[in-house]
């Protein structure tokens, strides 16, 4: 049979330019589709991908008062392939003196490693940030000149009051970590919450990017929009932050505390809505505003002793002294060792077998609870600490005891971090047995008169200013309170609100109801007839209780402390004062927390008592530090 040669060469031909079109094809598939360089390439060989940054979202006060608002800055960004396109005509030189940068710098910001895959050639990076808004206008005018560069509109953040620096905190640029962590979230040059409510509520406020795809000629400039637009996303606004800040309160505190080293938190009871929480030394939040400046003024502000930048209202950890001692009252009323008309003299100190122990204050004679919370008799509540860790008599230690009388301490909120809706809350600390077993171990056990000073609010035990107000709070509402926040709702950029989830979490602590009637009346009398007569406003019933922490610094005075809430009935404010070396509770602490109350609840301080508010103005308590 004769061969068909004709045939075969057409067969052989024809799978040769089969075979050639699938590679033909394949080549396409994986430039165009697979190949990512390609792709970008010839998306910015007439057009370019920019990014369309949101408008973060506003803080709010309760009363919808702006506390930080949005204003614009300009960078100025490249995309590298655009630029590599016409790196043979770029003018360097010109270039770098309309920008004000050096060669070398101009060199080095171009010099990526294009490998990482944090960066693209055809993708914007930041090339100079935080352009003076005099220099934008120039620029916009003159980047057509430039191909691969161009002008971008930001949003930084300003304060219009200049106060809550640490309850704001503050923006900048994200770091490699963040980057890597973010998963794709942010971009080189991203602005992110670093600290305070912008870090804790970043996923809020940032909103969503957006992308706009551009047309642009051999220049760079833009001539259109690819499409007509309909391909592009639009950025999606942060939402709006409602806070439960009372800005006029808020700013009275500080300048109440202004010259003083403390602290003051206060809360609605009714809801563990934070109405102010204020620590000094502060700093005007503008000085870390988005800026030329904002470098040179951090530098400034973390070099300074007395360390501007910590949060004292939720970082710093002290003795309570005696504010506790309503605490242990309760705890000793809800377990039986205490009754509320129990009587317990004092000979100024509390006694031992004839040993002088702990000192105490001259006083009228304790003839119960309420008077000895009004005179803050040491030796009444010594004694009262101790029969309530000493009440199981076959134990060898009362290690039982203090288990109990710590499980009351937790509910009460000390001892771990409140679950603040804020980064950086301490727990303060609440000594549990294993603490006694280590430092007795060489003892035959370790007794209940050796941990005394924790019943009077000393020793080891320590609590930050925010849970010494949510205390306060605790008691006001006789027996409960809700998860202290500073956050009440949200409001998305189509005006869609919704309430922040952490303000309904109530808790119990364990004490029966009517165990706080004889404790409140006795922090009223602390007030009317006690230690706190400072604090006394004619017609708003204010229950408190001072408090003296010692000062282990050298040449220091003790710090001044004082909590309380008002009205007595139906409170509506809970409030604690931490004064760094102020001495007495009521010197500093007690004054300022009247002041306080009174501008909450009244709007305005009573003309009768304006001498008060000019020398708590006045008092500079930082001059005299040794």
């Amino acid at each position: 049979m004769a061969v068909d040669h004709n045939r075969d060469r057409g067969n052989i031909i024809q799978i040769f330019f089969i075979v050639g079109t699938l590679v033909l094809i394949g080549q396409l598939l994986n430039l165009q589709v697979f190949n990512q360089d390609f792709q970008e390439r010839a998306e910015v060989a007439g057009s370019s991908r920019q990014l369309e940054y949101p408008s973060r979202g506003l803080i709010f006060d309760r009363n919808e008062e702006l506390l930080v608002v949005n204003k614009p800055i300009y960078d100025l960004m490249f995309v590298f392939n655009q630029f590599e396109d016409h790196a043979e005509k770029f003018d360097t030189l010109k270039f770098c003196e309309l920008t004000g940068v050096t060669k070398e710098y101009f060199i080095a910001a171009l010099d990526k490693n294009w490998r990482d895959p944090r960066y693209s050639k055809a993708k914007a990076e930041p090339f100079l940030t935080r352009i003076p808004k005099e220099q934008y206008a120039t620029l916009q005018e003159t980047m057509y000149q430039f191909p691969g560069f161009f002008v971008q509109e930001r949003n930084a953040r300003a304060y219009p009051h200049g106060s809550s620096a640490h309850l704001l905190g503050y923006i900048g640029e994200v770091d490699p970590k963040m980057l890597e962590d973010s998963s794709h979230v942010y971009s080189v040059g991203d602005y992110t919450g670093i600290t305070g409510l912008e870090r804790f509520y970043e996923p809020f406020l940032r909103g969503v990017k957006g992308i706009k795809r551009v047309e642009k000629d051999i220049y760079g400039r833009v001539i259109g929009q690819v499409e007509g637009g309909r391909r592009d996303i639009d950025a999606q606004a942060g939402d709006d932050l409602f806070s439960t800040i009372d800005l006029r309160l808020q700013t009275y505190g500080e300048e109440l505390m202004q010259n003083k080293i403390g602290s003051i938190v206060a809360i609605e009871p009714a809801t563990g809505e934070i109405l102010a929480m204020i620590s000094t030394p502060t700093y005007n939040p503008g000085l870390l505003a988005i800026g030329p400046e904002r470098g040179k003024n951090y530098a400034a502000l973390l070099q300074d002793s007395l360390q501007p930048f910590f949060n004292r209202a939720i970082q710093a950890e002290y003795p309570p002294g005696s504010l506790f001692k309503p605490i242990v009252a309760l705890i000793g009323m809800q377990v039986g060792t205490l009754q509320a008309n129990r009587g317990i003299s004092c000979q100024g100190a509390y006694y031992l077998n004839g040993m002088r122990l702990t000192g105490c204050h001259g006083h009228p004679y304790c003839k119960d609870v309420a008077t000895a919370i009004q005179h803050s008799c040491n030796a009444y509540f010594v004694t009262a600490f101790r029969e309530i860790i000493d009440r199981y008599p076959d134990e060898r230690t009362p290690r039982q005891g203090l288990t109990d009388f710590n499980s009351y301490l937790h509910r009460f909120g000390m001892g771990s971090p409140l679950g603040l809706d804020f980064l950086g809350e301490k727990g303060g600390n609440v000594p549990g047995p294993d603490v006694y077993d280590r430092a007795y171990a060489q003892e035959t056990g370790w007794k209940s008169i050796w941990l005394r000073s924790l019943g009077i609010g000393q020793g080891e035990l320590l609590s930050t200013n925010l849970q010494l107000a949510n205390m306060a709070a605790a008691i006001a509402n006789r027996g409960f309170y809700y998860t202290p926040h500073l956050t009440r709702s949200f409001r998305s950029s189509d005006g869609e609100e919704r309430i922040a989830a952490i303000a309904y979490d109530r808790h119990e602590t364990g004490i029966d109801a009517q165990h706080f009637g004889p404790v409140i009346d006795g922090m009223e009398m602390v007030v009317r007839a006690g230690t706190a007569q400072a604090a006394f406003i004619p017609d708003i019933p204010i229950c408190g209780k001072t408090g003296t922490a010692e000062n282990n610094q050298r040449g220091g005075k003790d710090h001044s402390i004082f909590f309380a809430f008002a009205p007595k009935d139906n409170p509506k404010i809970a409030i604690a004062v931490y004064v760094e070396n102020g001495g007495w509770g009521g010197s500093y602490a007690a004054p300022i927390v009247s002041l306080m109350i009174e501008r909450y609840i009244k709007g305005e301080v009573a003309a009768n008592r304006k001498w008060l508010e000019e020398r708590m103005f006045n008092a500079d308590l930082i001059g005299r530090l040794p």
